[in-house]
């Protein structure tokens, strides 16, 4: 299904820009949905009538969707290319949510039962799932590997401002016209970003000119077969789980430890997503001109490792609920805040790195086991909190975020191959 040579060849080089915006586009689109939702986590408890463990469960229900799916659709891509599945993912994601809005959402005198909910937003997952490898793969086919860097961390920019979109106006939607009307706009926004995509996603008129390198480096065997992937793929997943930590649970964190208002809540979650889109862009030029990739990883979960131990360690020293004091409220709502920029600032670097590693040709597959790897951490992460907090409660969960992070930090950066590290030491026999 993917286009000839011939039927691209009326789009130029600068068409990527358009390809770029349309997959940043499709991707804001549906973060809006999977970071937006549990921003309205405080009313979700209420208007469905959940307690924690039941809502830690449905939050993470849209996340197993996308990790069961992910693997399937990046497959899907490389062999039929980015435009069929981001229509028909972008298409059915939309209808899907306006079935929720019909059959799912709480009105006065009815609350759907549980199992509407959570299928619901199961099935979102599923079929949203097809956004994120399909539109990496559009960024490598388009972008020469000098500007990889630069475009797939502005690509990556969707989901926090997707998430920033959310945090602003999901909670204002739920609580003034109630959750039939949220799933409807985000049924609205996933039509639009298609029609996006119809208009502007084609295959590329000739390969980057970046691309034999990269294809020369690439296994043979795929992606599925290269312990190096793998290697990265864990880690990135493993660095996910802080993060979908502070944006699953940090609205509840803030209202229940911090006794922060509606307006203190939500203007620390966008302030967190507005961070790390910006820190996305910058790691992502910055790294492109230095070519320090891994060095950048590396320092960024080890940051965070610091940060999410130091968050702990305020929790603690403000006692079972923050401390009257304003100064220690204002700590928890920064610390938080910057935490959850930090632990958010790498995907682009880390998916170019791993997108390389694996080839453009193959880079669908190599996104599909990155997302699935992130996003069965989305579902387990939401799941845990609440047993972490019934164990020894807040200093627990930010302690074992930190934890995950010195966890992923080496798995971030790839060994060299085994083939490669041969050529390495004979080059170094000849020199000595």
């Amino acid at each position: 299904m993917t286009q000839s040579p011939s039927s691209s060849s009326t789009f130029s080089p600068r068409h990527r820009w358009k390809v770029l915006t349309a997959g940043v586009a499709a991707n804001a689109a549906f973060s809006v949905a999977f970071s937006g939702i549990p921003m309205t986590a405080v009313l979700m408890r209420t208007g469905y009538q959940l307690d924690n463990a039941t809502l830690g469960l449905v939050l993470g229900l849209m996340g197993l969707g996308i990790a069961v799916s992910e693997l399937p659709w990046g497959l899907l891509t490389d062999r039929w290319g980015d435009r069929p599945v981001l229509l028909m993912g972008l298409g059915s994601t939309a209808i899907a949510l306006v079935a929720m809005a019909l059959w799912a959402a709480p009105a006065a005198g009815h609350i759907p039962g549980l199992g509407w909910l959570g299928a619901g937003l199961l099935l979102v997952g599923l079929l949203g799932g097809s956004v994120n490898g399909a539109s990496g793969r559009a960024v490598m086919t388009w972008f020469d590997a000098s500007e990889r860097g630069l475009a797939m961390s502005i690509r990556q920019t969707a989901v926090p401002m997707g998430g920033g979109i959310g945090a602003l106006v999901l909670p204002f939607v739920a609580l003034h016209f109630g959750f039939a009307a949220l799933y409807g706009l985000l049924a609205l926004l996933c039509a639009l970003s298609a029609a996006m995509s119809w208009a502007w996603v084609h295959e590329p008129p000739i390969a980057p000119r970046g691309n034999k390198t990269v294809e020369a480096a690439a296994p043979k065997s795929g992606p599925l077969h290269d312990v190096r992937v793998w290697r990265i793929v864990a880690g990135i997943g493993i660095l996910c789980a802080p993060q979908f930590a502070v944006l699953s649970f940090g609205t509840v964190f803030l209202h229940d430890f911090g006794h922060a208002g509606f307006a203190t809540i939500t203007a620390t979650m966008v302030f967190t997503q507005v961070g790390a889109m910006v820190m996305r862009v910058w790691s992502g030029r910055w790294t492109d001109r230095r070519r320090n990739r891994p060095a950048y990883l590396r320092a960024c979960s080890a940051l965070s490792v610091l940060l999410f131990a130091g968050l702990a360690v305020l929790v603690m020293a403000s006692g079972t609920h923050a401390a009257d004091s304003v100064a220690l409220r204002i700590a928890l709502v920064v610390l938080l805040g910057v935490s959850g920029v930090c632990v958010s600032a790498w995907h682009g670097v880390a998916y170019t790195e791993l997108a390389t590693l694996a080839g453009a040709a193959r880079a669908g597959t190599a996104l599909g086991m990155a997302n699935t790897s992130v996003f069965l951490v989305c579902f387990v992460t939401p799941f845990s909190i609440p047993h972490l907090l019934a164990l020894q409660g807040w200093p627990m969960v930010w302690l074992a975020a930190s934890a995950c992070a010195l966890v992923a930090r080496p798995l971030l950066v790839p060994r060299p191959a085994v083939a490669d590290q041969k050529v390495a030491k004979a080059a170094l026999s000849r020199s000595t």
